[in-house]
């Protein structure tokens, strides 16, 4: 598993905070300075959160559970899907569907909806339907793959997330909140780091930042991962033996 390196996130612009005077004062224990308005945060104290956060998540995904990442803002959609699907990990980068946690029951509904759908083209009913009939199902269809698609193999709520922004994410925060599932998270110095389990203070509007920080974590599930599978492969062995 990688460390963080203090060097690495310098590179990165993890540093740059809000401008001073849009701060959040339960961020002061993180700011190291100030410099033209703009809050510095003090990236020793970021590299240590990385790796209280990388052992949790390590624990998590060797645990078999589904970390689920969540970012909907531009600069992050991109990296958050290729991170999260590195890790074959389940990940929001479109809207928040309402309820995706506290009301997992329809969530879980919708997806199966898709699977629905995809058997009636496989079987050949789908092509015994109307043309508007076909119409409206493949816009369903492309709809929930839309909003859904990235989450379709999340069969129970995750083990955790990992948020990019909490306050554009608020409604994903307080409802992971509601259920006790541990949120690991980039806080900028704009924002409450108090709703958060595992704080991680760093520039959460940078594409550079968000990439670097998400990397150690992604490592870290990898690691995980890779643990959990080393076991079970270690099992049929400790069966054999024991014969």
């Amino acid at each position: 598993m990688k460390k963080p390196e203090v060097k690495e996130l310098l590179d990165a612009g993890v540093h740059f905070g809000h401008l001073t005077r849009k701060w959040n004062p339960n961020m002061a224990p993180y700011i190291y300075t100030e410099r033209k308005g703009i809050h510095i945060i003090d990236l020793y104290k970021t590299a240590a959160k990385i790796e209280e956060a990388q052992k949790a998540l390590k624990k998590i995904a060797a645990s078999g559970r589904k970390v689920l990442y969540v970012a909907t803002k531009k600069q992050a959609k991109e990296i958050v899907a290729n991170q999260a699907s590195s890790v074959n990990m389940p990940y929001i980068t479109e809207r928040w569907p309402g309820g995706m946690l506290t009301n997992f029951a329809t969530i879980k509904k919708a997806v199966k909806k898709m699977a629905v759908i995809d058997r009636m083209k496989q079987d050949g009913s789908f092509d015994a339907l109307s043309k508007r009939e076909k119409l409206q199902i493949n816009r369903t269809r492309a709809k929930l793959e839309k909003n859904l698609g990235s989450i379709r193999d999340m069969t129970r709520l995750p083990g955790a997330l990992i948020v990019v922004d909490i306050k554009r994410e608020h409604i994903a925060v307080a409802e992971a909140r509601k259920l006790n599932i541990p949120i690991f998270a980039m806080v900028d110095t704009n924002s409450d780091p108090r709703l958060v389990d595992f704080v991680i203070p760093s520039n959460d509007d940078a594409s550079k930042s968000i990439e670097k920080v998400l990397s150690y974590l992604t490592d870290a599930i990898a690691e995980g991962l890779e643990e959990r599978q080393t076991g079970k492969d270690k099992e049929p062995k400790k069966a054999e033996a024991k014969k």
